[in-house]
């Protein structure tokens, strides 16, 4: 493995259309790969973005898809891993939809999907997100190898849940990636603070490639504002209000010093934590 890692950040406001969305992501994708990255992270629902019924209009399986044989022609072509952002996908026998991760390798190999399990049901800035109207949580943690690193898979709005990236880094993670469309209200003071709070928690790299713009015909807007934190918290690149790829170098030599001087990982008591009782809670 590798001890070092370029990683690039794809940032870009997509909308209804697909096909513009996947041109827009294509050159976006290009230009990392000619700045020199390995390892690519898109955003959520980058390939088509807007309405309950536009997400819809547009699910996809996750094998035969349209988006799904794009990003692998797009890791093939340009030799790079690539953190698919997140599409809506369409499952055999299931009623609702899920909001899914697919991770591709050099070779354009589909190597590991994550399904968002956290859903984005709450009111903020006078808007009402009910994303459980329409998709389904998944249930499965996953970490995968990505660009010779291994990397830990999350969306969006499980940023908010720290359990999770504690699992992710408790089963190797030496970078968490997050796709994202974070609202523009909470994003202004809510994105950096937890990209950077889940990399010193779990003293790991995150990489979070957000939306930015306007969406659903001015009514709602994402953040942006996509960043790479290191084990530290210290930003190593974070984008402009505008369609543009970011990139880092991570180092890992530089993780493990962080890890071995400051040990709260391996500090760690479990067998004195315990949840508390469901019927409390």
């Amino acid at each position: 493995m590798s001890d070092r890692l370029r990683i690039a950040c794809v940032q870009m406001c997509a909308g209804p259309v697909k096909a513009d969305n996947l041109a827009t992501a294509e050159r976006l994708v290009g230009e990392a790969a000619s700045a020199g990255a390995r390892l690519v992270v898109l955003p959520e629902k980058w390939n088509a973005w807007g309405s309950p019924d536009v997400l819809r209009a547009n699910a996809e399986p996750l094998e035969g898809g349209e988006t799904v044989a794009a990003l692998a022609g797009w890791a093939r072509r340009h030799g790079v891993a690539i953190v698919g952002g997140s599409f809506t996908e369409e499952r055999e026998g299931r009623e609702r939809l899920s909001n899914t991760c697919p991770v591709f390798d050099e070779d354009g190999e589909l190597v590991a999907a994550y399904r968002k399990i956290h859903m984005f049901d709450v009111d903020v800035g006078g808007v009402a997100y009910r994303e459980s109207e329409a998709e389904e949580p998944g249930d499965e943690t996953v970490v995968c190898a990505a660009g010779g690193w291994r990397v830990g898979l999350s969306v969006c709005y499980d940023l908010r849940f720290p359990e999770l990236y504690r699992i992710l880094a408790l089963d190797g993670a030496e970078l968490a990636t997050v796709p994202a469309a974070f609202t523009a209200f909470t994003g202004r003071d809510h994105w950096e603070l937890l990209v950077r709070a889940r990399a010193v928690e779990n003293q790991c790299y995150v990489a979070a490639a957000n939306q930015w713009g306007t969406y659903a015909g001015g009514a709602k807007a994402s953040h942006g504002r996509s960043l790479v934190a290191d084990p530290w918290g210290v930003v190593l690149a974070q984008a402009p209000d505008e369609d543009c790829v970011i990139v880092a170098e991570l180092d890992r030599e530089r993780l493990e010093r962080i890890r071995a001087e400051l040990p709260s990982l391996a500090n760690r008591q479990a067998a004195a934590y315990r949840w508390p009782d469901p019927a409390r809670v």
